[in-house]
């Protein structure tokens, strides 16, 4: 990382933001936090068994014509004879049954074709580059909300667009990196389309559903409903701090017009081409779903004919993004000529696959330890003794929710990694939640509102060093420092607009009890 000075020393604020960094910088590589904590979750079954531990709770069925039973669970010892060759046996089986692993290849071949060819930088640029003087900061918003399809690419190419036009604009180009910045990685998780964070976490999800045997309605659009909705409160939140707090603080908004900035990140008449053929493609492509979707007995329709709670469609939601993103790739790439011949694709979609190439190594130790932790019913010990703690507290409802963000953002502030994090803490709260009558959708919105809320504000983000560097390249101050304060500083006011502004829109959705997605109820 870069020279970290904040522009004010020695403040309260200074010395929070260094002790954090202090102490995420000791953390461990998620590789060896995840092995870490395989082997304390096999001693603690050790010392847990040996013990004696166990609860009795009652225990819902998977059939909703059984009434739930009683049960006593124990925990178990991950270090006996039997254990041990389970998992030299099954290790193999493991990984590669692990949920997760599966989406994310499958989602970055199809992102990977979109970014390698050139198609998502062309369409973020073409957004930006030609939204009305008057609507900049709205248009950068909602494009930066959205541009988790791209994943990183996205977290990137938006603040930098959104400065470059700024300063061609006459305004002061911070302005354009900050709230292109905080809409792309600060609303990481709220997109108005299905993305890969959707998929991979809904597979971590379903992978402790499967495991814990709780049965609710996973899916990757279980939580679509309340993240489109998140997506309006995002992008207002980002406009509003804008226009009343950045933009006062770093010198206004008045426009005078630079043309010859803009040429640098002008879309070519190539890449017009190209996304005018993905346009026809993906009409396309709606309407054969639409064909294979919408007739009584169409392909994707379940056996009663509907498509609720479960059918072919909602279980094809990868593959048919897969196909979409695919498609539009392919399209872009012929009408642009980033494809000129077939040999291109395969060389594109390895590209894709690189980028995920961290988290399958990250994924094994993730897999061997959420298989560990659920063998070991420590689990269900803790949902049931935290349930049973909140319960004698009367500590539930709404509060217990605001309780669990508080939780995760704070973890958040030094595990960025919001896989990582719900890796972590999902074998707990989704089988503890449960327990208290809220489906694992309603668990993993609201673990979503905490990793959307503080992304920005966490000194070891990814992608605070990229930002740092942009704003020293528009620095027009030199007695300025530019320093991880100066994002810090300028990030916060968005994080606390975000968190009020979801904490809100979680509250009225709790308190009407709507859907969080396609046949996906808010409570058990």
């Amino acid at each position: 990382m870069s020279k970290i000075a904040a522009e004010k020393k020695n403040t309260l604020f200074d010395k929070f933001i260094d002790g954090v960094e202090r102490v995420g910088n000791k953390l461990p590589h998620p590789f060896w936090l995840f092995v870490s904590l395989s082997i304390v979750v096999m001693v603690v079954s050790f010392i847990m068994a040996k013990g004696g531990v166990e609860v009795t709770y009652l225990k819902a069925s998977k059939l909703s014509t059984d009434v739930p039973t009683e049960v006593t669970v124990g925990v178990n010892n991950l270090l006996s004879k039997e254990n041990i060759q389970g998992l030299f046996t099954g290790f193999t089986g493991i990984y590669s049954g692990f949920a997760p692993l599966g989406l994310v290849m499958i989602m970055m071949l199809g992102v990977g074709m979109l970014e390698q060819t050139g198609m998502l930088s062309a369409l973020i640029r073409k957004t930006i580059l030609g939204a009305p003087a008057s609507m900049l900061i709205f248009i950068i918003a909602i494009v930066g909300v959205n541009a988790n399809l791209a994943s990183d690419a996205g977290v990137i190419i938006v603040p930098a667009v959104a400065g470059a036009v700024f300063k061609s604009l006459g305004i002061n180009p911070w302005i354009g990196v900050i709230s292109g910045y905080v809409a792309a990685n600060g609303g990481f998780s709220a997109n108005i389309f299905i993305a890969g964070t959707d998929a991979l976490l809904a597979g971590i999800t379903e992978s402790v559903t499967k495991g814990l045997g709780i049965n609710a309605p996973v899916h990757p659009m279980m939580n679509y409903y309340f993240m489109v909705a998140s997506c309006f409160v995002v992008v207002g939140a980002t406009v509003l701090v804008t226009k009343f707090y950045t933009g006062k603080k770093l010198g206004g908004t008045e426009i005078t017009l630079d043309e010859s900035q803009l040429e640098e990140h002008k879309v070519t008449e190539e890449e017009k081409k190209g996304l005018k053929y993905a346009g026809i493609a993906a009409i396309i492509f709606i309407f054969v779903i639409l064909a294979l979707t919408v007739p009584k007995d169409a392909l994707f329709r379940n056996a009663d004919g509907g498509l609720l709670p479960k059918s072919p469609l909602l279980s094809s939601i990868v593959s048919i993004l897969f196909f979409f993103f695919f498609t539009l790739a392919m399209a872009y790439g012929k009408g642009s000529g980033s494809i000129k011949d077939m040999n291109d694709v395969p060389k594109y979609m390895k590209e894709g696959v690189s980028n995920a190439l961290g988290f399958m190594v990250i994924a094994l130790p993730a897999s061997i330890f959420i298989n560990l932790f659920s063998a070991s019913n420590i689990s269900t010990i803790i949902g049931v003794w935290g349930g049973e703690v909140l319960k004698s507290l009367s500590f539930s409802g709404y509060p217990l929710l605001v309780s669990f963000v508080l939780i995760c953002t704070c973890m958040n502030l030094c595990i960025t990694s919001g896989s990582a994090k719900w890796l972590i803490i999902s074998p707990v709260f989704v089988p503890m939640f449960s327990m208290l009558g809220f489906s694992p959708a309603l668990t993993q919105a609201t673990y979503r509102i905490a990793d959307t809320c503080t992304n920005i504000i966490s000194p070891i983000d990814y992608y605070v060093p990229v930002i740092m560097g942009l704003l020293a390249t528009y620095n027009t101050d030199p007695d300025r420092e530019v320093g991880l304060g100066t994002v810090i500083s300028l990030c916060l006011p968005y994080s606390i607009a975000y968190m009020i502004g979801l904490l809100a829109l979680l509250f009225v959705w709790y308190m009407l009890g709507l859907d969080l997605g396609p046949g996906v109820p808010m409570f058990m």
